[in-house]
């Protein structure tokens, strides 16, 4: 990710945040980051994650009732 500060993942899609995510992916999949940069990255990524993950299960929970 550049140098922007991250967003809050409160303000984003489903998709804008998987594209978010595949982006990190993309970034950490190359190797030519450095540590404390992929730490970042790892960090978010798993942040991202996480939302993403909640708003399946949400979503699920629709779909069930």
């Amino acid at each position: 990710m550049e140098n922007k500060k991250a967003v809050k993942t409160e303000e984003l899609t489903f998709e804008e945040a998987l594209a978010q995510l595949e982006k990190i992916v993309r970034t950490l999949e190359e190797g030519n980051v450095p540590l404390d940069k992929s730490l970042a990255l790892f960090e978010e990524g798993t942040r991202l994650v996480r939302f993403c993950n909640d708003k399946i299960d949400s979503a699920e929970q629709k779909v069930k009732i």
